[in-house]
């Protein structure tokens, strides 16, 4: 599959039958056996700890299991390409990420899966901002701090993150661009690994999600200067939005349940309608707070279509503007 393969077929994603009374009649016995839900991401991991509060309350509502199956690796194609492959009966499922269905499609020349003709859409679940760290006890007060002492010491202010080609990396290269920052982009191998560094006072600053650094945050460990979102977070409303500064600067990262293509659109409505539910229950949503993201209920099967055409859409033309080539 390539790019422009991708972008070509795309619009499979909104396609989604409606029900039947045959169907509705099948959507009433499913499910009669466990449910695969495979994540790319590891064990412990904020999609991770999300699938599994999902999984743990879809049980007493279905009276079968979600059996959730990690294969992380290789920028979540290892995962999307198990997922597009698995059966289509309506007894798997995929909780991906905007790299497996939107970003990866500009990363790669050649993906082991379609993200559009393999997968239908089935339920948007949250939403993931990422924010610029500093350490507690940095002088830097603000991104326009930030900016500015950048500027002043061209290439030696560092800004860690994941890479050149992973969000994290790609959203520190989209605010050198549109800001006219000039930090060094120093790519670590995790996270984990650059909030560790910037405590240690070895980089400057990082841009790195919520969800890995909140508890950090929250410490007095890090200090957040700023968030990728468009909108300043409800858990954190002294902390403005990049986009204050830099107006249309939204970048945030998102999960979204997809399912093989050809799975019936029964357990498709079934799994939306659940998922949908819980996602707007206030303890749920509390709980994927507090790992991070930001639940976002209400996305109907065409909906998600509709809102990763979009997504696609705009990461084309995001992708040009920091000169990010597929390889």
């Amino acid at each position: 599959m390539n790019r422009r393969h991708a972008i070509r077929t795309l619009a499979t994603l909104a396609a989604v039958p409606a029900l039947s009374p045959m169907r509705s009649a099948l959507a009433q016995a499913w499910p009669d056996k466990p449910v695969r839900l495979l994540l790319s991401q590891p064990p412990g991991s904020g999609p991770d700890n999300i699938a599994r509060l999902l999984s743990e309350r879809l049980y007493p509502r279905w009276g079968q299991a979600v059996v959730i199956e990690n294969k992380p690796g290789g920028q979540n194609t290892v995962g999307a390409q198990a997922a597009a492959r698995s059966p289509a009966d309506g007894y798997n499922f995929y909780f991906a990420t905007t790299a497996a269905l939107v970003t990866n499609a500009f990363l790669f020349k050649q993906l082991p899966y379609d993200p559009a003709k393999d997968f239908v859409p089935v339920a948007f679940v949250a939403r993931s901002p990422f924010g610029i760290l500093v350490k507690a006890d940095s002088p830097i007060r603000s991104v326009e701090e930030l900016i500015a002492k950048s500027k002043a010491a061209p290439g030696t202010f560092t800004l860690g993150n994941e890479g050149p080609r992973t969000f994290g990396g790609m959203i520190a290269r989209l605010f050198n661009a549109r800001s006219g920052a000039q930090a060094n982009l120093v790519p670590y191998v995790s996270v984990g690994v650059s909030a560790q560094n910037l405590m240690g006072g070895h980089v400057d600053a990082i841009v790195a999600d919520v969800a890995s650094t909140a508890q950090l945050a929250r410490q007095g460990r890090l200090r957040l200067l700023a968030v990728t979102s468009d909108k300043r977070l409800a858990d954190w409303p002294q902390v403005p939005a990049v986009s204050e500064l830099l107006p249309d600067f939204d970048m945030v990262g998102w999960f979204a349940i997809v399912a093989p293509a050809g799975t019936p659109a029964a357990a498709i409505e079934r799994v939306n309608r659940d998922v949908n539910a819980l996602l707007a229950d206030e303890e749920v949503a509390g709980r994927i707070a507090a790992i991070g993201p930001i639940a976002a209920p209400g996305y109907s099967p065409a909906q998600t279509g509709d809102f990763l055409r979009h997504e696609h859409a705009r990461w084309a033309q995001i992708t040009k503007e920091i000169n990010i080539l597929p390889e």
